[in-house]
C-alpha cells in the first residue's frame, strides 16, 4: 500500500519507496537556482538536511524555507530545499527574499526525489513533492524524517533543529 499524506484532508498517494530513519539515504541530483547540478543523500562527509517542498510560490512553502534560513544560520550542515520549481523562479525566490544559508533547488530535470518517496502519486498535485524534511548524517544514514501529514501544513522546526544540533 502507498505512503499517503493529505492535502486539505484528502489523502494522496506517493510515490516510490519509504525512506525511513536507519535507511541510507539514496543519491539523488536536483538542479540549483544557477543550473548547477548537486548531488543531495548518500555520504557527504557532514551532515544535510534535505527539504521537500511542493513550491516556493505558496505561503506555506515560503515561510518554511525562509524559516530554514534563519534557523540553519551558524550551523555546519548541508541544506538543501527542493521543489519542482524551474531554477529561475528559484533564483528570483532567493533574490527575494535573502535566502543565504540554504541551497534552493529543484527535480524538474531529473525527478530523483521519487527515490525519497515524496513524489505526489495523484490528484491536483501530481508530479511535485510532499512536504518533507530528512536529516542525514556524515555517513549517509537518515537519523531524522518528518512527512508532513498535511501538505498545506508547516513542519515541526524544532524536532528537525534539536536533530541537527545532537550531530
Amino acid at each position: 500500500m502507498a505512503v499517503t499524506v493529505n492535502l486539505k484532508g484528502n489523502p494522496v498517494a506517493l510515490a516510490g519507496p519509504e525512506i525511513n530513519v536507519g535507511d541510507r539515504a539514496p543519491e539523488a541530483v536536483v538542479v540549483a537556482s544557477d543550473l548547477s547540478e548537486k548531488t543531495i543523500g548518500g555520504a557527504k562527509g557532514k551532515p544535510q538536511l534535505i527539504i521537500t517542498v511542493p513550491s516556493l510560490d505558496t505561503p506555506v512553502c515560503e515561510t518554511e524555507t525562509k524559516k530554514f534560513n534563519e534557523i540553519v544560520a551558524g550551523l555546519d550542515i548541508d541544506v538543501t530545499v527542493v521543489s519542482m520549481d524551474l531554477p529561475f523562479a528559484e533564483k528570483r525566490f532567493c533574490e527575494s527574499f535573502n535566502i543565504e544559508n540554504v541551497t534552493v533547488a529543484s527535480d524538474f530535470r531529473y525527478r530523483d526525489m521519487e527515490k525519497y518517496g515524496v513524489l505526489i502519486a495523484e490528484g491536483a498535485l501530481k508530479g511535485i513533492l510532499a512536504r518533507a524534511v530528512f536529516v542525514v548524517d556524515a555517513e549517509g544514514k537518515v537519523v531524522y524524517k518528518q512527512l508532513v501529514p498535511e501538505i498545506t501544513e508547516e513542519p515541526n522546526y524544532d524536532d528537525v533543529l534539536s536533530c541537527v544540533k545532537s550531530l
